[in-house]
């Protein structure tokens, strides 16, 4: 199970936010690329990039900072936030990105979504964002009335890379993972599972573990910032269970 490091731009630095409340957040660094060949240099084999500004506003906000963490690393970079239209999703991938996270495309566009898949099988991933296992969409500022697992269950045709489960509530406070929410989820998923939200300790790396091999990572932002959990600590540990 791969430990993904999270890199969240805002206005063009590297921050975190409580529970995707774009007024509560904490301000990491403002050298993107820097942090970035930390990750690397720690031994990660995939970071992780959202544009919040993006994801709040409906198209890339933080595209510099984006092509300039792809250029300044040879690890696979993923990317998601106001990824909305096809072009966006060619963008980004001829600009060497690994893959593309979809979120509000997913349950808003269906047909985009589908056309993705088609063009680019197994580069797109869904992020599925949950509070009370209901879909949130446009930055996590709506959710909607759709469960989480009746979404994915509804995607199962396509050629989904994998699937990004985030419970909202969980995201940024520290206080652990869902762990009855990502069992349904890995249950009635399709594709491979990467658990998001909460995660703050190596003990909490193996519980997401512990819910099988459908389960192929575990994306970690504000425990590795705040120095709560050591990145490379927690790999070794990993590798020792």
């Amino acid at each position: 199970m791969l430990v993904i490091p999270a890199i969240d731009l805002k206005d063009g630095r590297c921050v975190r936010l409580r529970q995707g409340d774009m007024a509560a957040e904490t301000v990491y660094s403002e050298d993107i690329v820097a942090v970035a060949r930390n990750w690397q240099r720690c031994g990660a084999g995939l970071i992780h990039v959202v544009d919040l500004n993006g994801a709040v506003g409906g198209e890339p906000k933080n595209l510099p900072q984006i092509d300039a963490v792809r250029k300044a690393v040879t690890v696979d970079v993923q990317v998601g936030g106001g990824i909305r239209t096809i072009e966006t999703v060619r963008r980004y991938l001829k600009a060497g990105v690994s893959r593309v996270v979809l979120g509000t495309a997913a349950l808003t566009d269906r047909a985009f979504l589908e056309q993705a898949c088609t063009e680019f099988p197994r580069q797109v991933v869904l992020g599925l964002d949950a509070r009370d296992g209901k879909v949130a969409v446009k930055g996590w500022t709506a959710v909607s009335e759709t469960k989480a697992i009746d979404l994915l269950r509804e995607v199962r045709g396509l050629e989904i890379g994998a699937v990004i489960y985030t419970d909202i509530a969980r995201d940024g406070m520290l206080n652990g993972p869902n762990l009855t929410a990502l069992k349904e989820v890995v249950a009635s998923s399709a594709f491979p599972v990467i658990a998001s939200g909460g995660i703050s300790r190596v003990e909490d790396l193996l519980a997401v573990r512990s819910l099988g091999p459908q389960i192929t990572g575990a994306i970690v932002g504000k425990a590795l910032y705040d120095g709560k959990l050591d990145y490379q600590s927690a790999v070794v540990a990993l590798g020792k269970e």
